[in-house]
């Protein structure tokens, strides 16, 4: 009787168990998921980008893709110009979110795109293909987190070494040997401006064979490209 009247007790005197709140784990996850981006977006600023979702999901549906990461140095300087006039002709001037380039794409409807060169790099980097809010809202978490970390020279490097050039060809010394069997470094004029011609349609464009269209969109690219060196809108991108 007595044991029993001491285990009693005792378990009358034990300390309640402090009851663990949900939140703080989820706080917790939360947290680790920011460190672990700011670790990979640390070590993306000196490494390569080994492969991206895009990437593995091309490379499993055709049985393997051409890439080969090419540093920018060894990138002609006409082709840094000609994607930026191309893509975002603003890119120096903003940080991530080109406001003016969105409301055009809003006036513009479905035929335009208002995505900076910042925010289609995080999306091929880090996040899926395709148009949903979900995906644009991390797309817009995640770019000024990248502008903060990378350069624009870095930003650009990396943008032209993961994107898309046509069906299983991916970044631009792939580009370059598929379609005029040249390394990067020797890109012409015009054919770094039809290379970036075909970027929004890489599937259904071809640098090599270029239609009419190719053509037209190309020789624009062309002059935008020599705008902005002459206008200084490539100085932070230029070696």
């Amino acid at each position: 009787m007595a044991r029993k009247a001491a285990k009693k007790k005792t378990a009358k005197t034990r300390a309640p168990r402090a009851r663990i709140r949900p939140g703080r784990w989820v706080m917790r996850g939360v947290l680790g998921l920011v460190a672990a981006f700011a670790l990979i977006l640390a070590a993306y600023a000196v490494l390569p980008v080994p492969v991206t979702p895009y990437q593995i999901s091309e490379s499993r549906r055709l049985g393997g893709i051409e890439k080969e990461w090419v540093p920018v140095q060894y990138i002609s300087p006409v082709m840094l110009r000609s994607v930026v006039a191309a893509e975002d002709a603003n890119y120096c001037e903003h940080w991530g979110f080109d406001i003016a380039a969105l409301r055009s794409a809003i006036a513009g409807g479905a035929r335009r795109g208002g995505s900076t060169i910042s925010q289609q790099t995080v999306k091929n980097v880090f996040l899926w293909q395709g148009r949903s809010w979900p995906r644009k809202a991390l797309e817009a978490v995640v770019t000024p987190g990248a502008e903060l970390v990378w350069s624009k020279r870095r930003l650009l490097e990396i943008y032209l070494n993961v994107i898309e050039f046509g069906d299983g060809i991916f970044g631009i010394q792939a580009a370059s040997r598929h379609y005029f069997g040249l390394d990067a470094a020797d890109l012409s004029a015009i054919q770094a401006a039809r290379l970036a011609a075909i970027l929004p349609d890489p599937k259904g464009r071809s640098a090599a064979d270029p239609s009419p269209f190719v053509r037209r969109r190309a020789a624009q690219i062309r002059d935008g490209a020599e705008t902005i060196r002459r206008d200084g809108r490539a100085n932070c991108f230029q070696g």
